[in-house]
Order: structure tokens, then sequence, then C-alpha cells
């Protein structure tokens, strides 16, 4: 995983490079520089190409996972033609190079990224048709002057895009690279893809799938939803470099570590996988994250944290996620802590559970889903905005420090497998159609249900669900909400609407935030490519989203 920018012309002749400190600068000098603000995403390499008859300029900052001698970009068609800055893994790529190959009489990829160029010239943009994974990508095509960008169907990967004040186009991987220089910005939509030349680009929906619109009726099978997953968690160890899991003690980190050790024990039955957590001393995630290791024999670590350790980065924080949002502020602080001492073993590569939650209907308040259909559509809701939380939360914090973070639970078929099963199955609680049996009352029964052999230890496996920012420790919460609050008086929040029109904080905690943010990224635009996760309202729920806010959680504070 790694950062990508580019800047494409309006008209596709040289740009006047207007250096933003009111300096004179190429256009390779500027593209390097605006880029360099995420060069965290990227620390083994960065790569620059610039056609300046073209106004184009192209830049990649990269991270050595796949293809680590051969890979580095922007990469260029052996024609010199075309140009690509891709971020991401295409899981599929060794299939998709066999095919290649067998078409040319031969062909060996650089790197995973490289078939996405090579598809280009075989299908053109029809190429989203072929390639699986995680990705945002921009393409250049110099004999067209055409441009091709997509990101990936749950926008694992992070993408903005700008328009400057003279109509030329911005693409970065992380908003800080735009916001200085673009009077338009908004998050490129996950599933969606562009093409043509800039100011008269097409735009259209690459993945569209029956369970966005409709209710499914499809009756779970337990043994094809284990086979299913097992099979993501495969593709997404592909790697040239040591790697390791995330272990929370929830059952979603944990059966990922549990299925990555059974899978890479085929080829070595001693192998012992990584795994880590982070917490409060006495956090609840430790307990059961223990068992899990215990059980799994994976080489575990806990990083101990201290309150006022994580209270210092909290302008930090807000300036990696690129976002004010109440939720993922409070869980990223301890995930910052975690993912730089991953860094410092030399781990660059970790395995994590996010997206279960959101397909299975994993977060507490759905228990107060009043039916079946109310419960799939905010499922629905929940996927299509991911990219605003968790896979923010999870990409962002991870590449801060230089870490790739994979998420097999949203393997692009696993997914569509998951939603297309019917609500009635997975909803939890009272509506649940397995309410005969106390344990189906839980969320995500299907899931835990699918691994009930010998996968985890029963404890951690029938758990209920406790969300990250709560099973760190319940004081860390109550602590930042604390701190958060005091800076800011009754004079101020009372004035909170005249201020911040759009998204109104409606607490002290997400004012501070929200202060902060603007701060850092100033302006409507940027303001705007935020959305508050919140609990559904409508549905009798409390408005904080910590999941202790649900009457339906069990205490489990020491």
């Amino acid at each position: 995983m790694c950062g990508i920018f580019a800047i494409f012309s309006s008209d596709g002749s040289p740009i006047e490079a207007q250096c933003l400190d009111g300096c004179k600068h190429s256009l390779r000098e500027l593209a390097y520089r605006q880029s360099g603000r995420q060069r965290h995403r990227g620390p083994d390499s960065t790569g620059v190409q610039i056609i300046p008859e073209h106004g184009v300029a192209m830049v990649h900052e990269r991270l050595r996972i796949v293809g680590v001698e051969l890979g580095d970009q922007p990469f260029v068609s052996d024609d010199g033609n075309l140009l690509l800055v891709a971020n991401g893994e295409i899981y599929n790529y060794l299939e998709l190079s066999a095919q290649i190959a067998k078409r040319r009489g031969g062909y060996k990829p650089k790197s995973d990224c490289h078939v996405i160029l090579e598809l280009y010239q075989d299908y053109g943009e029809e190429l989203l048709q072929h390639i699986t994974g995680m990705f945002a990508f921009a393409l250049y095509d110099k004999t067209t002057k055409e441009v091709l960008m997509a990101r990936d169907p749950f926008g694992i990967i992070p993408m903005y895009i700008g328009e400057d004040a003279k109509g030329n186009i911005w693409v970065a991987s992380e908003m800080k690279c735009l916001t200085a220089c673009c009077e338009k910005l908004e998050a490129f939509t996950p599933g969606e893809a562009r093409f043509g030349r800039v100011g008269n680009m097409h735009r259209w929906r690459h993945f569209e799938q029956p369970w966005m619109k409709q209710i499914p009726s499809l009756p779970c099978d337990l043994s094809l939803l284990r086979t299913s997953l097992e099979s993501a968690v495969r593709t997404h160890l592909q790697c040239d470099v040591h790697f390791g899991a995330l272990l929370s003690g929830g059952v979603d980190s944990s059966l990922i570590a549990s299925i990555a050790t059974k899978i890479m024990r085929e080829t070595n039955p001693d192998y012992r996988l990584k795994t880590f957590s982070v917490g409060l001393r006495d956090a609840p995630d430790f307990e059961a994250a223990r068992q899990v290791a215990k059980y799994i024999d994976s080489d575990h670590t806990e990083l101990v944290f201290e309150i006022e350790d994580a209270l210092d980065g909290i302008r930090d924080i807000v300036y990696h996620l690129e976002t004010y949002d109440v939720t993922t502020v409070r869980c990223s602080l301890p995930m910052l802590l975690l993912a730089r001492y991953i860094k410092s073993t030399g781990i660059k590569m970790i395995l994590s559970g996010e997206g279960a939650d959101e397909i299975f209907g994993g977060y507490l308040y759905f228990h107060k889903a009043p039916s079946y259909e109310q419960f799939h559509e905010e499922l629905v809701k929940r996927v299509q905005q991911l990219h605003l939380s968790d896979c923010l939360r999870a990409n962002k914090v991870s590449m801060a420090k230089g870490v790739e973070l994979r998420v097999p639970f949203l393997d692009t078929e696993f997914v569509n497998y998951v939603m297309n099963i019917r609500p009635q199955d997975k909803i939890p609680g009272p509506l649940n159609q397995f309410n005969d049996e106390q344990k189906s009352r839980l969320e995500k029964f299907v899931l835990r249900a699918a691994f009930d052999e010998d996968y985890l230890p029963d404890s951690v496996l029938w758990r209920q669900k406790e969300q990250f920012s709560d099973g760190v420790g319940y004081e860390w919460i109550n602590s930042i909400r604390r701190v958060a609050t005091s800076h800011v008086d009754d004079a101020e929040f009372a004035a909170a609407a005249e201020r911040y029109p759009y998204n109104t904080p409606t607490t002290k905690e997400a004012y501070y935030y929200r202060t902060i943010f603007e701060q850092q990224f100033p302006g409507d635009a940027a303001a705007r490519t935020v959305v508050r996760w919140v609990p559904r309202l409508d549905w009798g729920c409390p408005e904080d989203p910590s999941g202790r806010a649900q009457a339906v959680h069990q205490n489990c504070s020491k």
C-alpha cells in the first residue's frame, strides 16, 4: 500500500506551476512538494514522472510489499504512452498475469498493480471488470490525453479529487495534499470510475449489486460461509514481507488470526503468527486476546498505553485521519500507538477484522432494528459509508506509520455472498429466526456458528461485541471525552451552529475535534468530506456512538 498523487491540466497543455507561497517552482517541484504531505504512506521510495508538454505530473510514494525489487512506480508502458500510479493490492494478479502471458506469449508482472497497466492495453476502461482487490489509481494515456481513475468497491483505499482555480484536476491518497491548492474538493466515491479528457470525463459505477437495492432472500449456508471466508483470508496473505495480525480479542480479528494461522501451517507446521493487542492496563480486550493467542499458539505482544500518552496525540490523529468524527477519533489514538510499535518490529503488513460489523450487523444498536427490511437497509448504508469511518481509520492510521493493513472481511466476493444472505438469518435479538437459542440473540450469530468447531475458544467465539474504543479500556473514552470537553466553554458551544452550520457539533467533544480539523483543513469543501458515525436515533438509540451507551451492552469492566 502506498500513496498516489497526480495533476492533470485542464486542457492538456503545459501548466503554469504557481507556488502557494509565492515562489516560482517547476511542475515537478510543486508535485513533489505537495505529495510530500503524504510521504509517510511510502517510506521506501518516491517516484516522479512529468509530461510537461501535457501539463501532467504523477508521483508515487511507495511502501514495498509485493514485487519489492521491480515494483517502483509510476509505471510506464513499454511504448512510453501510458503512465500509472496505483495504491493497494490486486489479489487476483497472479491469475491475471497468467492470462496476459497466454495472450502475448509471455509476461512477468513487476508487482500486483502492474497488471492494471497491461489490462488497459487489452480492455481499456473495461479493465475494472477483471480486477479484484483494494485499490485507487490514476492512469494517463499520452496518445489520447485521456485519464482513467477508479476506487475499489468499498473504499478500503482512500482517494480524493480536487479542482484548482484554473480547472486543473488534482488527485491524491490524502486530502492534505490538495486543500491548499484546490477550490473544489471531494472524496472519490467507492466503486466509482471516471474516464476521458479533463473537463469532459464521464462517470460510472463499476460495482453494482442487487443487494444494494433489494432485500435478499438467500438462506445462510454455514459451510459455504466458512469456506468463503477462508478463501478470502488466503488471497490476502500474498506478500513478500513479514506480516502479522491485530488481535483485539473480539470475534472478528480473532477469526482472521486463527484462519491465517491454519493456512500458513499447511506448508509450515511450526508457523507462529505474530499478533498484537493494545489497551490500558486491565483492558477488557486483553484477557480475550490472551485466550486466542494461547489457543492458536501465536507470537503475541500486548502494548499497554497510558491515557496521557494517547491524549497527547489528539491533534496528530485529526491530521492523519482528516476527519472530525467522534467515533473515529476516539478509537484511532490507541491504534496509532500500536501501529507505531508494529512498525518498529519490522512488520510491514497486518491483517485486521474491519468490515464484519457492517456486513453481518455486529454493532449493538442493531438489536433495536424494528424489521428485517430496515435491518438490511441499514447494513447497506453502513457498507456504503465504510470509506468515511472504519476503512478511513484503518488505512490512514496504519499508513501514518508506514504499515499496510488488509481486511479479508471486505473481500469483494465474500461481501457479495454475505450481503445476499436474507436479513432474518443475520439480525440479532428477538427477530432472529434462530431465537429459540440464547446464543442466537448475539450479533453476528451466523458468523460465529459457521466457525463453531476448532477455530476459537467458546469464551471468545460467543463474546458480545465490544467496540474497539471501549475494549481498550473503559476509562479511555471517559478520559478523552473529559479532556476534549474541557477545551470548550459554554459560550463557544452555544454558538456552534453559527460557526459550523454544516455538520454542527452536538457535544463539546465533537466541537473540539471540529476546531482542530478546521485549523488543519480550512474551508467548507474539506468539512463536507466528513460524515459523522452515529447509531440510528430514530430506532431509539442514544446519540453517543460508544457500544456501552446501548442498553444491550454487558459491562465487562474489572
